[in-house]
């Protein structure tokens, strides 16, 4: 039987843990589908957290919580159905209103996967407040910072001539204890409105910005453009609220 093992580096920050790639992980493609990428990613990091005394009750009691922003990925190689991989996460040297994250997925013999950065926002649960990173007490500050073999998370460029390519209502399923659509149901949406010639493309990176969340009941409009040129596929969702989720994946 295999033990799937959870640890922290000497540093006291750097969290692995072992995964396989389960079939319901799985796309079409039996590759890591861009919503588990995200979820693996998002529970990791609460996990991280949560193992260092800082869970979500715990911070809501502290008046944080945390919300992802903006995230980036380089895909390497996807890992597999039944592929067992290390996955690895630690805080950098934060901005001064967002906390900074990184992220590698990599096989058991060390060859990189998919590497990531991101950014989360510090928020004052009950006035919906940002928090400047420097009042954040509940751990010492990390002042490190390492070279990535990714695109940064940042503004992502929208083309005008976007097209509407889809719609969809928001479903309670989608909704989590936030009372928003997880973050991770984005990499559904994305993956959902990729025009089918490109569903099996070999992505190389992937950018994702969180504007406005998505809330129950509400209508989801896709809007998209495939930059030949530029081998990039720009994606954007919107509610009656305005610009909910950006986004664009290049190969």
């Amino acid at each position: 039987m295999t033990e799937f093992k959870q640890w922290y580096d000497e540093d006291g920050i750097t969290f692995h843990s072992e995964h396989k790639v389960q079939f319901s992980q799985s796309d079409s493609s039996k590759k890591l589908s861009l919503y588990e990428l995200l979820k693996v990613t998002s529970d990791m990091a609460v996990e991280d957290y949560a193992q260092r005394g800082m869970d979500r009750d715990t911070l809501t009691e502290h008046g944080y919580a945390c919300l992802v922003s903006r995230v980036a990925f380089r895909f390497h190689r996807f890992p597999r159905e039944n592929e067992n991989y290390v996955f690895t996460t630690y805080e950098e040297r934060a901005e001064p209103l967002q906390l900074v994250r990184a992220y590698e997925f990599a096989a058991p013999d060390g060859t990189p996967l998919i590497t990531g950065l991101s950014s989360w926002l510090l928020v004052d649960p009950a006035l919906h407040r940002i928090i400047p990173t420097k009042k954040f007490d509940m751990r010492p500050p990390v002042e490190t910072s390492k070279e990535h073999d990714c695109m940064k998370y940042g503004k992502i460029q929208i083309p005008e001539d976007l097209e509407k390519w889809d719609e969809r209502k928001i479903n309670y399923s989608e909704i989590d204890g936030n009372n928003h659509v997880n973050n991770a149901r984005y990499g559904a949406f994305v993956a959902d409105a990729i025009p089918e010639n490109l569903r099996t493309a070999a992505f190389t990176d992937f950018r994702l910005n969180y504007a406005k969340e998505a809330k129950l009941g509400q209508t989801l409009e896709i809007f998209g453009k495939v930059n030949e040129a530029e081998k990039k596929l720009t994606i954007v969702g919107k509610t009656e609220e305005g610009t909910s989720f950006e986004s664009e994946l290049y190969w």
